[in-house]
């Protein structure tokens, strides 16, 4: 997987894909390319090793690639088909019927079905990719595709059995002992019942969604199957029909959460089960039991039931069926008959019509429970890979598995008899003698060291070894191990390397399991009986794979973390084999003559091997040993393979216990194999290489990234020296070859934690001697108390450790770069859950995420500190540091105290360096308090300096006097501590101290700086904003005076554009602070002399010198600027007249668009540029090549030379303004946009305002005014008419007040008017008088002025009431716009226009104080305006009609007195009392003053009248003169009227009406078109004083 070499040395192609709706998915994926060079485990290298980025996919072509990146990251949402769609995509993409489902986000679509992707992706993987996936979706809780259908629906469907063969997982059988053993195995060869889902018919449950609920607990909800519920789960399916998926139930041994007590295979058979009979009698023949889904089932579904129930073990069904239908074509489900032609029994029967979901989970939960409780009808898959070869299905393994499987068991061949047994015949040079050479040349290298002899016994025993050795003949197992290897294409040597593991595993697994660890479940060998007899499988995607296996998918087993087994107990793995290929190529070179052809070629061969992925051993940590000429070899090897310039090598390792998982860990990170010490006693240090990508080779600076696992560290107790010493040895060896070291802490601490951290800790002191400290990264699987304070502790040691004294290979002037910080990473995996039924931790797809981020940015900053070495120079190093660790060190490989000393020592000085660090925090908290009290004086720069400076030399005694004082505890310490005193610590500490002191001096001495500059800019930013905002305040108060006058809403690009006034108004008024000043004419004059030179101009570049030169001369044409020919040409034209004053327009017109640059350029609130130069050029060269002129290139460089002379001066002025704030410009412009918005804003708002307060004035406040101005108006003017007339006193007055005026008037109209229309009458003489006394009135104007000063002081106040706590505040206005109307109705008597406030216009949130003061100003204008218009003359007619009360109504109904008439004559009533009940009239009026059928005006009917009374008479009687005028002879048929005769005393009483009638006799005759009333001759004596006379008396008579 590390390195990609040429693909498919296979002949074998498969078919081209034909065109359906299968291969349309593929194609929509982007996978099409994939069918015929499958993808392979060296594809992830850029899918997800070097990924770093979690982007969301933007098309479905992104799809395979998110779902393996996240599958490799054992993401929960990995099978996601959603994308996040570009705008561009939205508007223009094609989409196809199948809809837009949402999925992670709102701007999120899926246009295909989840299982389709899945299926998508195996088919499009070999086998090896498959069966990486297989291992990460099983992690993940996803069911996994067993058989898979083919993209011809024509072929047969696949039936996937190398890829679950790497899938191993533990459980627990239910047990009451809590300390019960945990039973394991591979899932594919282990004998399970399985449970088997299909569906016949349309049913409205998912059937997957079902089994999801019934495997999930109640803590724990699992979506091992997708169903319809999920982000694309309801779209069509087209690749995945026929599928069938499984997954597996692993009990944990706890009967309150365990679902199922066994181990259980759930099948899942997707789509309708009559479309796949294969499939189906497949899975009746292989599983315990069926679960069949039934909707409303035909007659050939009813015969395939039955067909089902012959074949399947237990048959169990859920109707769906709806009862209600009765169509000839379906068979009732519920039928009897059927269930008794099937003989099934009730309980294996379901109603799902009539459950719920819940309850039909729980029945079916029952039932399964019951059914593996009472039958044993176990299979494997490897039994399924048969029955499925029997029915016709294609089996992924071919003669090439078959091929190197077989020869797997040929090498592993005795290993049933036991490991130790198997390890001694066949891999015998890893035994005793190669550990006892090893540990005599170790004592050589010492003694020789040390200027000792080496003893004659130590010699003898090594010449013994050696002959010993030199016997040594292959071994069978290796014999055949290598020939494969030797002999074997690369797809069978990665089946067969794939097989060993498997095989290693299975054998020693079943050799190693207890006898009662499988309770009621058969247990066989993997490897069916039968298994020669498999033939070619017709999707051989084995054969057309070219890597090994590269990544997480050893089927080691895994063992209980909480329970550690002892590793005494030899287990062999793949890594012996290996490294017994070394040790045989060692031996040729320790006894010549005893290697052959075959093994000189091994180094090669596992040079082959390491290119691939298998890991190479650098250190054999069982024996402590070192095989330096077979690496050499390897090393020579792989340079001559690889190009000679990608040989630059980085070594990344990492370091932990044996039990912290370091092969998972790296597995994880980069998706590479190592050999995991699980139930191993592997020790030593493995290595594989990988290759950078382009752009990371650069950014790190190396070619290849070299991986070292430590496997087995700390694997034996320490009360052993020996194992101690190679514990040492193998730390100190990895630290010693890494650039960034990973120490791995273990979730899991031991009781030996301190002897585990001190072997770590050792292995630094021992570099920190020979050698550079590596970068280190901690990683800790828990953030509990203990994995912190390890982490703590190790990043403080490794952190000091850095520290250069001097002495090193880094120069001193580069020692801010050699310390780099350490970080702690948290990392919760997946390693150590003990079985498959576990989830993954939710964080941990983040969190390795973060970790391979942080480790690639340490190999980052490797770059920065050293060159990264070649093959040969860490072949060197490594052969170095192996010399180093064989001689000795300072710190002993037997001493564990210095470390636990030093590490106390270095927690201490931590945390003297944190207290020392907060007092320097504190006192540079004063100082900055000190400089930002400089309020007046902040852009004083005499000031500034001169604080900055007294500051700078304060913190420097400061700080002295500070790490002085961890310098004397730092002394005391090492003097008294006994173990520190006799090692050399003192450097490192002293340089630590005195890094500390210039780090400190120096950061402070920046944040001093930092804090007086950003005094001055805070000071410049606190004054440009407050002129900003004055600029602001007046442009809105113009603005909104605009608005409220036009009454026009002004569009926001309007606004925009008053700001930019505003804007540049600002920028270009302030004061920016001046500074040192930088010439820019050697800015220009380079970009002038590129350009010249550019157009070939070279010969004028001494012309440059001019520029700069402060000239104010005009541009002239010169005779040098025309050719000699030229002007030989024109001389005759008036010495070239013409063409000089035209090359003098064309300089005058660039000169003058110039003058318009210059002024654009310094309009923007932008520094100058050398963009500007070079635009200005442009447009001289575009003006000077649009004219065709005869002239020379010398009249192009003169006017260049002097428009840039005059660019030097104009924009000099610029640049000096904005260099020193140059950071408060780009603050300001960078902040334009939020200032404008807060502009618009703020104008949007107070427009608001100021037009809610209009409509608030207009439609609530100003009728509130008139009416309580005008309201009571109308009684007052009544009251003011009563006062000066007496005649509205009463109604008699009144009426007697109208007689005497028609009476004076002697008008015969008016009487008429009197007569016929009595009320209209009174009506108009009261209209006229109101109108008569308003138009002289001279009081109504105060009146209203002081009601009017009443109410707006009520309004203020109101609104002023309401003005507390709400000052800048936005407030709900319709709530305070009610409070204010309620107070003026409780306090001020007023009643409120609150109709308005009852809509939705006033729901608003403004500043109410800012509101208060609209409204104000608004209630002063119109009092004001009101003031005025009460001073005007006003028509006294319009001043009546807009009174809520009427005078002239008001004035009536005071004087109208009773409404009767009499029935006679018409006179009104003038009795005053209130309720009588008889009528009286005083003046009776004679006959002839009204109509002879007057009296059917009356409200009664009178019996006769006056006419009627006469009508007898005849034509010819003469008219009677008239004895009396009264009613009374008329009146006794009314007992409502009063009879009573006149008063005695009264010699006239009637005169008036007599005196009326004689006056008008005729007229009324002529009036009424009757003849004249026959007048006594007394009556024509009545005088106008006698009737006026007669009515005073008769009036005064009523009246009292």
């Amino acid at each position: 997987m590390s390195v990609k070499l040429p693909k498919r040395l296979s002949s074998k192609k498969k078919k081209p894909l034909k065109e359906n709706a299968q291969t349309e998915v593929l194609n929509k994926l982007g996978l099409e390319a994939f069918w015929t060079k499958p993808l392979d485990p060296a594809s992830m290298l850029d899918i997800s090793t070097w990924n770093l980025d979690t982007q969301a996919p933007v098309e479905s072509k992104d799809l395979p690639s998110a779902f393996l990146q996240r599958l490799w990251q054992l993401s929960p949402d990995a099978r996601s088909p959603c994308y996040k769609v570009q705008d561009n995509v939205l508007t223009n993409g094609d989409h196809s019927p199948e809809g837009m489902i949402n999925g992670f986000g709102e701007e999120s679509q899926c246009d295909i079905n989840p299982l389709d992707l899945v299926s998508a992706v195996y088919m499009s993987a070999n086998s090896f990719l498959q069966q990486e996936m297989t291992v990460r979706m099983v992690q993940c809780q996803f069911a996994v595709p067993l058989v898979l259908p083919n993209i011809d629906p024509d072929e047969p469907s696949n039936f996937l059995l190398w890829p679950l063969r790497s899938v191993w997982s533990q459980w627990r059988s239910p047990s009451s002992d809590t300390n019960s053993k945990i039973q394991e195995g591979d899932l594919a060869s282990t004998y399970m019942p399985m449970i088997s889902c299909v569906k016949l018919g349309r049913c409205g449950v998912s059937k997957s969604q079902v089994l999801n609920k019934i495997i999930s607990g109640p803590d724990s909800p699992r979506e091992m199957f997708l169903h319809r519920e999920m982000d694309g789960g309801q779209l069509p399916r087209r690749l995945s029909n026929g599928l069938v998926e499984i997954g597996w139930y692993l009990p944990t041994g706890d009967p309150s959460i365990d679902v199922f007590s066994v181990p259980v295979v759930l099948s899942n058979l997707r789509g309708d089960a009559s479309t796949h009979e294969k499939h189906l009698s497949l899975i009746c023949q292989a599983s315990s039991a069926v679960v069949v889904f039934c909707g409303d089932l035909r007659e050939k579904d009813k015969q395939l039931l039955a067909s089902c129930k012959q074949m399947s073990r237990k048959l169990i069904l859920i109707d769906f069926s709806d009862t209600e239908k009765h169509d000839n074509r379906v068979v009732e489900f519920a039928d009897q008959k059927l269930c008794e032609s099937l003989g099934l029994s009730e309980r294996s029967v379901l109603q799902g019509n009539v459950l719920s979901e819940e309850g039909l989970c729980g029945r079916l939960s029952d039932t399964l429970k019951d059914l593996l409780a009472d039958q044993q009808n176990l299979v494997t898959l490897e039994e399924a890979a048969k029955l499925a070869e029997e029915l016709g299905l294609n089996i992924d393994e071919g003669t090439v598995c078959k091929k190197a499987m077989a020869k797997a068991e040929e090498v592993l061949k005795g290993l049933e008899e036991g490991s130790a047994k198997f390890k001694r015949e066949q891999l015998p040079l890893q035994g005793a003698l190669w550990s006892k050479l090893a540990r005599i040349e170790k004592e050589e290298k010492t003694k020789k060291k040390d200027g000792k002899s080496i003893s004659p016994q130590m010699q003898q025993d090594k010449k013994d070894i050696l002959v010993a050795l030199s016997s040594y003949k292959m071994t069978p197992a290796m014999k055949v191990f290598t020939d494969v290897l030797f002999g074997a294409d690369k797809v069978e040597r990665s089946c067969f390397l794939t097989w060993m593991k498997l095989k290693l595993s299975l054998i020693q697994t079943e050799k190693h399991k207890p006898q009662d660890l499988f309770t009621n479940l058969q247990t066989k060998d993997a490897v069916p009986e039968n298994s020669d007899e498999l033939e070619i499988g017709a999707n051989e995607t084995l054969e057309e794979s070219d890597s090994f296996c590269t990544d997480s998918t050893s089927p080691d087993v895994p063992s209980e973390a909480s329970q550690p087994r002892e590793l005494n107990t030899p287990w062999l793995g793949l890594e012996h084999f290996l490294r017994e290929m070394g040790l045989i190529f060692e031996l040729t070179h320790i006894s010549p003559g005893s290697g052959s052809h075959s093994v000189l070629r091994l180094p090669g061969l596992a040079t082959d091997l390491l290119l691939y992925g298998i890991p190479l051993e650098l250190m054999d940590g069982d024996a402590s040993n070192i095989p330096t000429r077979w690496l050499g070899c390897i090393f020579a090897e792989l340079k001559r393979r690889l190009p000679q310039d990608r040989c630059r090598t980085r070594v990344l390792t990492n370091l932990g216990v044996h039990h912290a998982k370091n092969a998972e860990v790296l597995s994880a990170l980069f998706g590479v194999t190592f050999p995991e010490g699980r139930k191993r006693s592997t020790r030593g240090l493995y290595m594989a290489p990988l290759c950078l990508p382009e752009y990371l080779r650069e950014e790190m600076g190396c070619d290849l990234l070299m991986l070292i696992d430590v496997e087995g560290l700390c694997s034996k107790p320490h009360d052993n020296k020996r194992a101690l010493i190679h514990d040492n040895e193998m730390a100190t060896v990895a630290t010693g070859l890494s650039n960034v070291l990973m120490y791995n802490i273990s979730s899991h601490g031991s009781s030996e934690s301190e002897t585990n951290f001190s072997v770590v800790v050792n292995a630094l002191l021992r570099i920190k001697e020979s050698a550079s400290i590596p970068i280190c990264q901690i990683l800790a699987q828990d953030e509990g108390l203990d994995s912190a304070l390890l982490a703590s502790q190790l990043k403080r040691v490794s952190e000091m450790l850095q520290t250069e004294t001097g002495d090193g290979e880094t120069d001193n002037t580069d020692h801010h770069h050699a310390k780099t910080p350490s970080s702690i990473n948290y990392v919760r995996g997946p390693w150590y859950n003990i079985s498959l039924s576990q989830p993954v931790d939710e964080h941990y797809s983040k969190a390795v995420l973060k970790l391979k981020q942080n480790l690639l940015g340490a190999l980052k900053n490797c770059a920065l500190k050293s060159e990264a070495t070649g093959l040969p120079e860490f072949f060197c190093r490594l052969c170095a540091v192996w010399d180093a660790v064989r001689a000795s060190f300072s710190v002993s490989l037997q001493d564990t105290d210095i470390a636990l000393a030093f590490s106390l020592l270095c927690t201490e000085l931590s945390q003297w360096k944190d207290h020392f660090l907060d007092h320097m925090e504190n006192w540079l908290m004063e100082a900055t308090k000190k400089i930002f009290a400089t309020k007046a004086k902040a852009l004083d720069p005499k000031v500034q300096n001169d604080l900055l400076d007294e500051l700078k030399d304060e913190s420097r005694e400061e700080i002295k006097t500070e790490v002085d004082k961890i310098r004397s505890k730092v002394d005391s310490h090492l003097t008294e501590d006994e173990v520190l005193k006799t090692y050399t610590f003192r450097p490192i500490l002293t340089r630590d101290l005195d890094e500390l002191q210039e780090q400190v001096t120096e950061t402070i001495s920046k944040r001093l700086e930092n804090a007086t500059e950003n005094h001055c800019s805070s000071t410049q930013l606190q004054n440009l904003e407050t002129l900003l905002v004055q600029e602001q305040e007046s442009k809105l108060s113009a603005l909104l005076e605009i608005s409220k006058l036009t009454q026009v809403l002004l569009e926001d690009s309007e606004v925009e554009e008053e700001f930019e006034i505003v804007w540049k108004k600002t920028v270009s008024s302030f004061d920016f602070r001046p500074s040192e000043r930088e010439d820019i004419t050697a800015r220009v004059s380079d970009i002038l002399k590129e350009n010249l030179i550019s157009r070939g101009l070279q010969k004028h570049l001494k012309k440059l010198e001019d520029i700069g030169q402060n000239s104010t001369s005009n541009f002239l044409v010169q005779d040098e600027h025309f050719g000699y020919r030229s002007r030989l040409k024109h001389m005759f034209e008036d010495n070239n007249r013409l063409q000089r004053l035209e090359a003098q327009k064309v300089a005058s017109n660039i000169i003058e668009e110039y003058n318009q640059f210059v002024v654009a350029k310094s309009s923007l609130t932008a520094d100058f540029s050398d963009s500007y130069i070079a635009e200005l050029l442009k447009n001289v060269e575009k003006v000077l090549a649009e004219k065709s002129m005869e002239i020379r290139s010398a009249f192009e460089v003169d006017l260049k030379v002097y428009l840039c002379s005059a660019a030097c001066q104009d924009f000099q002025a610029l640049h000096d303004r904005y260099a020193k704030d140059s950071e408060l410009l780009m603050c300001i412009t960078a902040n334009k946009s939020r200032y404008l918005a807060q502009f618009i804003y703020q104008f949007r708002k107070r427009d608001q305002c100021q037009r809610m307060a209009q409509a608030f004035t207009s439609m609530v406040i100003k009728p509130t005014v008139l009416d309580y101005i005008y309201r009571p108006l109308g009684m007052h003017i009544v009251e003011e008419i009563r006062g000066n007339a007496k005649q509205y006193h009463s109604p008699l007055a009144f009426h007697q007040s109208l007689l005497e005026e028609l009476l004076q008037e002697d008008c015969f109209e008016s009487f008429l008017e009197y007569l016929l229309s009595f009320d209209n009458f009174r009506q108009k003489k009261i209209q006229d008088a109101v109108l008569a006394h308003l138009s002289v009135s001279a009081t109504l104007n105060k009146w209203r002025q002081q009601r009017l000063g009443e109410i707006v002081g009520k309004i203020a106040s109101a609104m002023s009431q309401t003005l507390e706590g709400t000052s800048g505040v936005l407030s709900e206005t319709k709530v305070l716009l009610e409070t204010v109307c309620l107070t003026l109705e409780k306090d001020g008597d007023v009643d409120v226009t609150r109709a308005p406030l009852d809509g939705p216009l006033f729901n608003i949130t403004t500043e109410w104080d800012r509101f208060v003061k609209c409204l104000m100003e608004l209630l002063a204008a119109m009092r004001l305006d009101l003031a005025q218009e009460f001073l005007q003359t006003v028509d006294s007619n319009q001043l009546l009609q807009i009174l809520p009360i009427q005078p002239q109504d008001s004035l009536f109904s005071r004087v109208r007195g009773c409404e009767q008439r009499c029935p006679c004559c018409r006179a009104p009533c003038e009795l005053m009392e209130m309720g009588h009940e008889v009528h009286k009239a005083l003046l009776h009026r004679p006959k002839g003053m009204l109509p002879h059928n007057s009296s059917c005006l009356c409200g009664v009917n009178p019996p006769t009248s006056f006419e009627e009374e006469n009508a007898g008479d005849g034509e010819d009687m003469p008219s009677m003169p008239m004895e009396g005028d009264t009613c009374s002879d008329f009146l006794s048929s009314y007992p409502d009227w009063s009879t009573s005769s006149e008063d005695p005393n009264s010699q006239n009483p009637c005169a008036y009406w007599r005196y009326v009638l004689m006056r008008f006799n005729e007229r009324f005759a002529q009036k009424y078109e009757q003849e004249p009333a026959i007048i006594p001759e007394e009556w024509k004596t009545i005088s106008q004083e006698d009737a006026q006379k007669s009515l005073r008396e008769a009036f005064l008579i009523t009246q009292c």
